[in-house]
């Protein structure tokens, strides 16, 4: 496997979830990044998945750079044992520097603030201002919903196919980087060149 980046953003909960599984997928994603040579990118947050991440990967002589706004308090919330942490005023200069930095975005379990992270990457892709790759870490069925949702979107107009195939999907910690190895970016040139101002 050849990849042709050097850096990802990792999206994922600041919980641990109700199954131990979970936390070894982050654990496991986090070896994997060191073990690739990738700089990590992540929220900065010493607890759930985004701290099994960070561990794993730092014990593996990973290098992890925490992204933190500074609403969050340091004794509470924020990693100290990670190779860089920078503090943002908020959490929408957190996602504009992720986007800036890596060179492609993972989403593991997570909720509300996952979401948020990855549809607006997502956004962005449609809209043209990147051209990285996406992929949800679906295991054990964790994001069906979400993958059904998006083919009820195509179904009923509301996302164009081109579009659809921005989000990629992979059910293992390999698969995921085999989808970023070989990723070709489906937008449409002609549809940019006819809504946007390039």
């Amino acid at each position: 496997m050849q990849l042709n980046i050097k850096s990802l953003a990792l999206f994922c909960g600041s919980q641990e979830g109700n199954d131990a599984r979970y936390v070894q997928l982050a654990a496991d994603f986090g070896a994997r990044c060191a073990e690739l040579g990738l700089t990590l990118y992540y929220g900065g947050a010493r607890l759930g998945l985004m701290r099994a991440a960070a561990e794993a990967s730092m014990q593996r002589g990973g290098c992890v750079v925490g992204i933190m706004p500074q609403i969050f308090t340091d004794s509470v919330v924020v990693a100290d044992n990670i190779t860089e942490m920078v503090r943002v005023k908020s959490m929408s200069e957190r996602k504009q520097m992720m986007e800036q930095l890596a060179d492609a975005f993972v989403a593991l379990p997570g909720s509300f603030g996952t979401m948020d992270e990855l549809f607006e990457i997502l956004t962005d892709a449609q809209l043209g201002l990147h051209q990285k790759p996406v992929v949800i870490l679906n295991a054990f069925g964790y994001y069906d919903g979400l993958l059904n949702q998006l083919s009820k979107f195509e179904e009923a107009g509301f996302l164009r196919p081109f579009h659809h195939g921005l989000l990629l999907s992979a059910t293992s910690v390999n698969e995921v980087f085999d989808k970023i190895a070989t990723y070709e970016n489906p937008n449409d040139e002609a549809w940019l060149a006819k809504h946007l101002v390039r």
